[in-house]
């Protein structure tokens, strides 16, 4: 009997709620860290999980097996939990409702990666909202303004 075999690369990319500059740099790469642990266990490929204070860019390998909005589902709701188990705030932490996904083609991945790795820096000159709405053009990705994330002006 044959199997069946892919990889498909999904770039997810979600916020803060109120995109608040909640992920401070003492304990992000923590958070880094345990969101691919939770891909991980999901047994699906982490490849990279990098972001700024607002909002997380996670790069995956993802089997067909596993629904991309399960997975996002898991990742936000597990990485909460833990944040607010750490007490790195003092408040309630919550991600935003909603995401961004974008797939890639394999011969993507190294500039994938690297974008991600370089978010502080992309950020010095371009804002999030810019960013994003860069990505649904790229894509064409059609949408309402009045359902994207919260944006801070």
């Amino acid at each position: 009997m044959a199997g069946t075999f892919s990889q498909i690369y999904i770039q997810y990319v979600f916020a803060v709620k109120g995109r608040e500059n909640l992920l401070h740099k003492p304990w992000r790469e923590e958070i880094f860290k345990y969101i691919a642990g939770i891909i991980r266990e999901k047994n699906q490929k982490s490849i990279i999980v990098n972001g700024v204070a607002d909002h997380v860019h996670v790069f995956v390998g993802l089997k067909p097996s596993m629904n991309i909005s399960d997975l996002i589902r898991d990742i936000k709701n597990n990485s909460s939990k833990f944040i607010n188990e750490q007490k790195f705030l003092r408040g309630k932490f919550s991600w935003q409702e909603g995401y961004g996904a974008f797939s890639y083609s394999h011969s993507q991945i190294d500039n994938v990666y690297r974008y991600i790795l370089r978010q502080e820096e992309h950020h010095q000159q371009k804002t999030f909202k810019e960013e994003y709405l860069d990505f649904l053009q790229k894509f064409q990705v059609e949408y309402d303004e009045k359902y994207l994330f919260e944006w801070l002006d």
